[in-house]
């Protein structure tokens, strides 16, 4: 074959791969597209691997964490209630769980439960099933067999064994249940697994982690004077990346672990940097073999380390140049693994079957074995790592506009209190860590999506506690009836909103109809830059009517909402405008939204509190409305109002 004719081949077959990646993109976000296919292949219940009925397994976890993932991104129903109906089909009314033996005491079987806590913070009748069905599996993991030191059997079976895929399995289920409902003496002991790991498992000369350590030194697998396994099997050590930088979404920023856990993916990372493949960008199924014959590039540990990487630098664990390893990684793995059946469907090649350590056959953990177990087309390990590591990419490409910028929410004169998840009394009611139907949970996390950090203003607001705020949102302030010490907005919190806008704060004004909503003094705050919110109700909606509420987004409205053209606002309060405000949306003579330019600030307000999680979901309303998609659009306009300072 002639030079020239070899470089044309290499030439089309790129063309060929970035046209069907531009395709990709065009569609859909690959996060979605993979998530769909998924629950078109597995309409009723998810199948794992060879097996022939569905069973309670830590791949159907996996899975249900994958698809609210994309829920969490799109707002949209179908995925929520593709997670719940799955679960329902194990969660008996009694909390006990079909298929779920806790006398295994094996770890792997706690991933689910990360689903039946999701399910559980939502707005449903009977929730308390889901929470009984956690409380089992943290049972098993407080009665779960121990080393010496206290690490985590890997299974009853496997004594004295800590595996990586421990970590993954138990510990991000672990540190969610800690902080939902108040077990903060556990946090050490989370941190306390991951510690024994990188005391035994880390090699010294490469950084990377071996599959397991074996205390007792019993197993034939195991080194005689170190206790671990012989190999690197890539896969077990994308699930330890995966662990640490989960685990961190739940542990307290004051706990003295979360250093200590910064430090183990800070080590960890230039190791993955150094054994990327150079070429390809993904990385090999025994990882520091990569030249040895018949090794190969492996999908599921090339999507965990893309996660893990992408995630774990946008988060600051990292440095962000490891950015650029996950982007680079991703686009190895869209190369090599991903490819479009022709009913349109995304499938996903090269994932290793299984990994594991002992057993019947024996499985001695040599590089032999490691390359013997067989490769699937499809496999749920590959799948749910690559909707994982999907969501961080597309993150990743949008989160510049909130970069270094700071959203707080007001908590001062919203100050509303319940009974919460562990017996004690919570603030509800339009709170960023509410994630009921009464939240603003996920309005929140669109903006932590696009780069901002979320925080809560539980102060009045004064010059000091306003002075690292960008967008400062007051929604609904409380009326007697709501709270029985109510804070209205007053002279001195007026001149101090007013003079940090001045300046070039963002601020968002939120009403609600005027049965629910103190407005006179909010009133009062309103009028300093030109706004106003009216005695009269819109858009009363009788029951699920939906259409009552329906609002559409003209063309000249395109400024903000650039992809949103169907918004649902019901009993809401219209607006009075004088200068410097403008209407920016007006429906039959009434004025929806306002905004006012004042000094270097913006205002934005409107009569409604409509972003929050009930309207936002995709649980609720006609899937014809897209608030999600407005909240996102409004979310991105109020951070590129920020001066820059």
């Amino acid at each position: 074959m002639t030079h020239s004719l070899l470089r044309s081949i290499r030439i089309t077959a790129f063309i060929f791969w970035l046209s069907t990646a531009l395709s990709f993109a065009q569609e859909m976000p690959l996060s979605r597209q993979m998530a769909d296919s998924f629950m078109a292949r597995h309409k009723d219940s998810i199948l794992v691997g060879k097996n022939t009925q569905t069973k309670w397994d830590y791949e159907q976890g996996l899975m249900l964490k994958a698809i609210e993932k994309v829920w969490n991104r799109t707002g949209e129903g179908k995925y929520f209630e593709y997670i719940k109906k799955d679960i329902d089909q194990y969660v008996r009314a009694d909390g006990s769980i079909r298929t779920y033996r806790q006398d295994e005491f094996n770890i792997d079987n706690i991933p689910p439960g990360r689903a039946l806590l999701t399910i559980y913070q939502q707005s449903l009748p009977d929730k308390e099933t889901y929470k009984k069905a956690a409380d089992l599996l943290w049972k098993q993991l407080e009665q779960q067999p121990r080393t010496k030191e206290g690490g985590y059997w890997h299974k009853k079976r496997y004594p004295y064994q800590m595996w990586l895929d421990g970590l993954f399995m138990g510990e991000p289920f672990a540190a969610e249940y800690s902080l939902l409902f108040n077990h903060p003496e556990h946090f050490d002991d989370i941190v306390k697994q991951f510690a024994l790991i990188e005391k035994y498992a880390v090699d010294e000369k490469t950084g990377l982690v071996y599959h397991a350590y074996d205390e007792s030194r019993e197993q034939p697998w195991a080194d005689k004077k170190t206790g671990r396994s012989p190999s690197f099997w890539a896969r077990a050590i994308g699930w330890y990346a995966i662990a640490l930088v989960d685990v961190l979404d739940y542990l307290p920023a004051e706990h003295p672990g979360r250093p200590q856990l910064i430090g183990y993916i800070s080590r960890l990372a230039p190791v993955l940097a150094k054994y990327q493949d150079k070429t390809s960008g993904a990385w090999y199924q025994v990882i520091d073999q990569g030249s040895r014959e018949g090794n190969y590039l492996e999908a599921s540990a090339s999507c965990m380390f893309v996660y893990a990487l992408a995630k774990a630098s946008r988060l600051g664990y990292i440095p962000e140049h490891f950015a650029e390893n996950a982007k680079k990684g991703y686009e190895g793995i869209v190369k090599n693994f991903v490819e479009k059946e022709a009913d349109g469907l995304l499938s996903l090649n090269k994932t290793v079957s299984v990994g594991g350590l002992g057993g019947t056959p024996y499985r001695d953990g040599t590089y032999a074995y490691y390359l013997s177990e067989p490769i699937r087309k499809n496999d749920l390990k590959g799948i749910g790592p690559f909707i994982f590591a999907s969501i961080e990419i597309e993150i990743a490409k949008e989160n510049a506009v909130g970069k270094h910028k700071t959203v707080g929410l007001d908590y001062y004169f919203n100050h509303e209190s319940r009974k919460g998840l562990n017996g004690g009394t919570e603030q509800f009611h339009y709170t960023w860590q509410d994630r009921m139907h009464s939240g603003f949970w996920l309005w929140g996390n669109t903006y932590r999506e696009l780069g901002a950090k979320t925080v809560s203003i539980p102060s009045k607001p004064t010059a000091a506690s306003l002075k690292n705020i960008d967008v400062y949102i007051i929604v609904d302030p409380d009326t007697k009836k709501e709270t029985p010490d109510p804070h209205f907005v007053g002279q001195e919190d007026i001149a101090a909103i007013e003079k940090w806008v001045k300046a070039g704060g963002v601020l968002v004004l939120m009403a609600n109809d005027t049965a629910n909503c103190e407005i006179p003094h909010f009133n009062q705050l309103a009028k300093t830059f030109g706004i106003q919110f009216t005695n009269k109700n819109r858009n009363m909606v009788q029951g699920t009517q939906f259409e009552q509420g329906k609002l559409v987004i003209p063309a000249e409205a395109t400024s903000i909402f650039k992809t949103a053209q169907k918004i649902y606002i019901k009993e809401l309060s219209p607006l009075s405008i004088t200068p410097p405000a403008k209407p920016f949306l007006t429906e039959g003579g009434d004025v929806i939204f306002g905004i006012s330019k004042y000094g270097k600030g913006m205002v934005f307000a409107v009569g409604d509190p409509w972003l929050y999680n009930e309207y936002v979901d995709g649980r609720r309303i006609d899937t014809s409305f897209e608030n999600f998609e407005a909240g996102k659009d409004l979310a991105g306009w109020l951070l590129k109002q920020v001066v820059k300072k």
